[in-house]
């Protein structure tokens, strides 16, 4: 049962870093009135818009990554524990 749950912290993992993506890509948009600066073309983007939103990604997307991790861990633990009660 333990790799049930670590496949589904992985699901988990994956999906919220999707929606955490998104999330940052429309804020940027509503904040700056200018799209994500992502392009291939990176002449358009200033390097200063580049980092700053290099940055927030980062931080968003590492937080995603510790929520999941905790709560995937806590599952995993209340799981052993009731199942050590019965």
């Amino acid at each position: 049962m333990n790799v049930v749950f670590k496949l589904l912290g992985v699901g988990m993992a994956a999906g919220a870093g999707f929606v955490g993506t998104k999330l940052v890509d429309f804020l940027w948009e509503k904040i700056t009135g200018e799209a994500p600066p992502k392009s291939k073309d990176g002449l358009e983007n200033t390097l200063r818009s580049a980092l700053v939103f290099a940055i927030i990604s980062g931080a968003v997307s590492t937080t995603i990554q510790v929520l999941t991790n905790r709560s995937t861990q806590k599952a995993i633990a209340r799981y052993s524990k009731s199942r050590d009660l019965t």
